[in-house]
């Protein structure tokens, strides 16, 4: 019997399937920049930026890691795709840049068109979201690479900022103060460390004091803060912004601070939410562990001028955001 790639574990059949399926979602992203299909070699994007005197390209590229375990266990697919985009989202975001076109890569054990299309309606959803694009990418079935019900996934985000808008940290001083904004979980980090903790509680149940089963609590979409960091830019000077990702509060945060300079974090500003009581409590992680793996309720800092804080609370309050003073540049 003479051997075939569908043999070998690969079925072309299944990603002419799988394109059929994703190309609406991908099109109904689409905005008059975009001059191309989808399944063309490369994806084109109309680069005349008329309103910008300076357009600096701004780009990011990163995953979801372990989560997608958890997604798996629960057979919910349909959020992956949204905590992916949030997540490149925001980390452009934070530099002042607007998002343009999101490319997306996932690669399968064994292709299933349906669970391929419901990851990549996700994205759609999240783009549409956040005003991109999703212009282009691949999907791979790598048997051998991967188990037959495992995936992974990244994404590349590229966005535009006017030069002179760019926000970098660096008119940061000291006496400038630290406002936080709230996350709604885990987000995209920490979680080989959940999932060990938690190993012994079943996903479908409802831990004390939650009103979601802990699988729907862990697999809560990463926020965009996109709303939110347009607003705070276009109406006060913000200095940095920090999106708090693998690393914690002061990892990142530490990123746009200026040498010479250091973070000084009230950490009992704010409440702990539940999914990191538990996780602390499950694991007996020290208080230091939780710090540099989590971001423990604060998904994104602005730093500020002191005299601007008032205004930035109420602002951000107006938007259904609650701001926190966690702490100053000292």
């Amino acid at each position: 019997m003479s051997e075939t790639y569908l043999s070998s574990g690969v079925s072309i059949s299944a990603g002419e399937e799988t394109v059929s399926k994703i190309k609406s979602f991908a099109k109904s992203t689409f905005n008059s920049n975009v001059l191309s299909d989808i399944g063309l070699f490369g994806a084109f994007y109309d680069a005349s930026f008329k309103n910008f005197k300076h357009p600096v390209l701004v780009s990011s590229v990163d995953g979801v890691g372990t989560k997608l375990k958890v997604a798996i266990a629960m057979d919910k697919h349909d959020t992956i795709g949204q905590d992916l985009v949030n997540h490149c989202v925001n980390d452009i975001a934070v530099c002042g840049a607007e998002p343009l076109f999101f490319l997306d890569y996932v690669a399968f054990g064994k292709l299933i068109p349906d669970k391929a299309a419901k990851i990549i309606e996700g994205f759609a959803i999240a783009c549409k979201n956040n005003n991109c694009s999703l212009i282009g990418g691949e999907t791979a079935e790598m048997p051998g690479l991967y188990e037959e019900n495992d995936y992974d996934l990244s994404g590349t985000i590229v966005g535009v900022v006017e030069k002179e808008k760019i926000i970098n940290g660096k008119e940061i001083k000291r006496g400038d103060v630290l406002i936080g904004f709230q996350s709604n979980g885990l987000h995209t980090n920490g979680y080989s460390l959940a999932r060990k903790v938690l190993s012994n509680i079943d996903l479908h149940s409802t831990p004390q004091n939650f009103e979601l089963t802990l699988g729907d609590e862990l697999l809560k979409i990463h926020k965009s803060y996109l709303s939110l960091i347009n607003a705070l830019k276009n109406n006060f000077s913000i200095k940095g912004f920090s999106h708090i990702t693998g690393g914690g509060i002061v990892g990142n945060t530490l990123r746009i601070i200026p040498k010479g300079l250091s973070l000084k974090i009230d950490w009992n500003g704010w409440q702990l939410p539940e999914i990191f009581k538990l996780i602390k409590t499950s694991g007996n992680i020290s208080d230091e562990e939780m710090r540099s793996v989590f971001n423990i309720g604060i998904g994104l800092i602005a730093v500020v001028d002191k005299n601007e804080v008032e205004n930035i609370l109420r602002t951000s309050e107006s938007l259904n955001e609650k701001g926190i003073v966690i702490g100053e540049v000292v």
